[in-house]
């Protein structure tokens, strides 16, 4: 067995042993500074006594983790940012801790006087808020809990200088809140409610918006019972947790009822060594993926038996929601990320269950699939923009960033859609109508958000060596690898070619590997990703490119056998996580492409 083969074995191998008792794959996201400040810092302000053995843990993670510079990264392998460095920060004078760890405070402050200029209150809030711009689902949390650790000044100055949330609309009919402009996105519902809450115990507002609000407060009160999960944790998220819970803590609403149980959940989700990670876990999305990568391509079904299908099929099936989503009121069809209460149905794993079940499906499940598969088709269908691309979670919300059309989530719905399309078109024709059309209207889209240089931006994959932290590498191989999917469709071509030469352009001449853009570090992931989306295009002329990636992968991974980890993911707000998954996932779905593209050649010479 030459090197190839035996990485590919050992990598196939290395991902099948992830897969958890009940035969799927829960992955293991990073360790967090920012959901540990958090987490800290809500349960010191619930009650700091009882839980000092949280406090006492998650403070010492947080000083054994800072960095050299004197900030934190989201994840231990990750740059200082000025969102994390804060919360930081803060959690050390919230937990009345500062004289314990008087160096790490000190560092700390030091370094956000170096990025922002001044440690003068109003200066500190202005570079948060131009962080987000617009969209205040972060920046109104950080300014929260920089208030609460005395970072913005005095207690009530502080507060002025958290923006205020109009709480009150969430009193609304939910079906209004596009019409409304909510100024945080869709699943940040709870924040909204709390901090916005929050902000008015503190700063009283003018009559008559003081009585409105006061008349508001037992109807989003109890709202925010009702959209709490049976686990506690919003989004199972230990930050949205987290300030949902210190907002009501630090505005006289520690007896509020979802305070035992967001608490709950965080004690729950504190790590051994005394961090929080940013989510519980990404099961639903780590197991479509490893399916995808395992049998997509796989020249031997026997490398995954039917009989370890079979449970993971009837797993992602019964991940599906057969009802309106209580949180975002999304309609039955969708997949969330995880297998928890908390999670919402989303425009990305969707398609990746999908993708997932039209591989394992066999003759005893295929109406059962394809009928989960249609649901979940039309489900995309009327989430589809008017500029034909897809958003995260709700259709018409606004113009805030996981409301909006996103490269990577239309194509890989496209890419979901024209896999069942050919089933569809023959059990199902009125769907198969619908999803046509869409199809067209995101292909469409697809071609008029690429970037002149052949590229395309995605949403919810970064890259913290690019300065404005996009990736650019993933987007274009999630769009590239739908596309090279629909074959000979009429007007694709160019548009195929534009994005492969992209990929080929920022190749590492050093190392044949693959970053976030031409001028960053390689990484397996961003390795992994553009050689499956060159391979699928099944080009003669990519060869060399194709054979240098490989043998990146083989010496990164010493054939299959180690991976570590980048932290390319991007959750909600700029929030970087990495996956232990990924590097596994990726490698084996780029091997398997090379190996069905050097396949299809050699028959093509045979021939």
């Amino acid at each position: 067995m030459d090197r190839f083969e035996t990485t590919l074995a050992n990598a196939r191998a290395a991902l099948l042993a992830e897969r958890n008792a009940a035969g799927h794959w829960e992955g293991e996201l990073s360790s967090s500074a920012l959901s540990t400040a958090t987490a800290v810092a809500a349960l010191s302000l619930v009650d700091a006594v009882s839980h000092e053995p949280f406090v006492k843990s998650g403070l010492a993670w947080l000083a054994a983790n800072q960095n050299d510079d004197g900030g934190w990264g989201d994840t231990t392998v990750s740059f200082s940012n000025i969102s994390t460095t804060l919360l930081c920060w803060s959690v050390f004078g919230i937990a009345g801790d500062e004289a314990q760890y008087p160096n790490t405070v000190k560092r700390a402050a030091v370094w956000v006087e170096g990025y922002v200029g001044s440690l003068e209150p109003s200066v500190v809030a202005n570079a948060v808020a131009d962080r987000y711009g617009k969209d205040r689902t972060f920046s109104v949390p950080i300014l929260m809990m920089c208030a609460l650790g005395g970072r913005l000044g005095e207690q009530r100055d502080g507060w002025k200088r958290v923006l205020p949330l109009p709480f009150e609309l969430a009193a609304f009919p939910r079906r209004w809140y596009a019409a409304l402009k909510l100024p945080v996105v869709s699943y940040a519902l709870p924040a909204l409610i709390a901090i916005g809450y929050a902000r008015s115990y503190h700063v009283r507002p003018f009559f008559p918006l003081s009585l409105l609000r006061k008349l508001a407060w037992p109807k989003t009160s109890r709202l925010l019972r009702e959209i709490q999960p049976a686990t506690g944790g919003y989004l199972e998220a230990t930050p949205l947790t987290s300030f949902v819970t210190m907002a009501l803590a630090s505005s006289g609403q520690r007896e509020h009822a979802i305070v035992p149980h967001a608490v709950r959940f965080l004690q729950t989700s504190m790590r051994g060594d005394g961090s929080w990670p940013i989510d519980t876990n990404l099961a639903t999305w780590g197991t479509t993926l490893a399916t995808k990568a395992l049998l997509t391509t796989s020249s031997d079904p026997a490398d995954f038996p039917a009989g370890d299908r079979a449970p993971i099929r009837r797993w992602i099936l019964a991940q599906q929601y057969d009802k309106v989503h209580p949180f975002t009121c999304s309609p039955p069809g969708g997949w969330a990320w995880t297998d928890l209460p908390g999670g919402v149905p989303d425009a990305d794993d969707t398609p990746g269950a999908m993708l997932a079940l039209h591989w394992l499906q066999d003759e005893s499940s295929t109406e059962q699939c394809r009928t989960a598969a249609a649901a979940a088709a039309i489900w995309l269908v009327d989430l589809q923009n008017r500029d034909g691309g897809i958003p995260t979670f709700c259709r018409g919300w606004g113009a805030l960033p996981f409301d909006r059309s996103s490269p990577d989530l239309t194509a890989h719905t496209l890419r979901a859609w024209h896999t069942w399309l050919a089933n569809f078109d023959v059990h199902l024709p009125a769907t198969a109508a619908r999803v046509r059309g869409a199809l067209a209207k995101a292909l469409r889209y697809l071609e008029q958000c690429q970037d002149p240089d052949g590229a395309w931006t995605p949403l919810w994959f970064g890259n913290q060596h690019v300065a404005n932290e996009t990736n650019r590498t993933y987007g274009t191989t999630n769009v590239v690898l739908a596309l090279s999917a629909l074959g000979k469709t009429p007007g694709i071509e160019p548009v195929l070619a534009r994005g492969v030469d992209w990929l080929r352009s920022v190749q590492c001449s050093a190392t044949g590997g693959w970053g976030g853009d031409k001028s960053t570090p390689v990484s397996i992931e961003e390795t992994a990703l553009a050689v499956s989306a060159i391979a699928s295009c099944c080009s003669k002329r990519d060869e060399l490119a194709l054979r240098r990636g490989v043998e990146f992968l083989t010496k990164a991974t010493d054939g299959g056998r180690i991976f570590p980890v980048s932290p390319i993911g991007f959750y909600f707000a700029k929030l970087w996580y990495h996956e232990k998954l990924y590097p596994m996932v990726w490698t084996v779905d780029a091997l398997e492409r090379v190996k069905m593209s050097t396949a299809m050649h050699q028959r093509m010479l045979d021939n």
